[in-house]
């Protein structure tokens, strides 16, 4: 995980938290793209209200990098604020994937759980030797009346470190034509030149 900004020429992804970066570092490196090789950089800003300090840093760099990134829908509004802050024309909340910037509908562990469907994601539950603890996370008063889904999500975040193992297992759970529409924009806009973001701005792609 990488929370310092590089200085050299490179590609910055922007993440929210830990799992994120697990998540698309998985996949990107199934997918052969080379993230260290290439100059790409998985940042965990900490939260999307981090979002701003980040695109300031990159708009400082004396090369400026690409910036990327992937956010929870509920935290676009930081996205979107910072962007303009520093003169660029995002209309709205559905127009950052055109500059760059994906769009997870709740969260990443909802769009991969979502994908894989319950029966695959007690498989990786086993896999990862979870389910005796999440069988005993179920019988939980607040939680026994749940549905799997929400069960699973909430399994996810109530251990330190858990959060990150699963969204790596989970992401490599999914075949590559089954990913999530965030996370195959990002990894789309990774191996393409995608948009570009330097102190003059932010340049929206042409035709999305």
């Amino acid at each position: 995980m990488t929370t310092g900004m590089p200085a050299g020429p490179a590609t910055w992804v922007l993440l929210e938290g830990a799992s994120d970066v697990a998540a698309v570092r998985a996949l990107a490196e199934r997918a052969g793209l080379g993230l260290d090789g290439s100059g790409v950089r998985l940042v965990d800003m900490g939260g999307a209200t981090n979002v701003r300090r980040h695109l300031l840093d990159a708009a400082r760099a004396p090369a400026s990098p690409r910036v990327l990134g992937m956010c929870d829908i509920k935290e676009a509004t930081f996205f979107v604020r910072a962007l303009r802050d520093l003169g660029c024309a995002v209309s709205c909340a559905q127009a950052l994937p055109g500059w760059g910037f994906q769009l997870c509908d709740r969260d990443l562990e909802d769009e991969l759980m979502r994908a894989l469907g319950p029966g695959r994601v007690r498989a990786v539950l086993e896999d990862l030797g979870l389910t005796d603890r999440f069988a005993t996370f179920t019988q939980q008063p607040a939680w026994a009346a749940r549905d799997f889904h929400e069960q699973a999500r909430r399994f996810a975040g109530v251990a330190s470190g858990r959060k990150e193992l699963m969204a790596q297992a989970l992401a490599l759970a999914l075949h590559p034509r089954s990913l999530p529409a965030p996370l195959r924009g990002l990894l789309d806009d990774l191996s393409g030149d995608g948009p570009t973001f330097s102190s003059l701005g932010a340049t929206e792609r042409t035709g999305s």
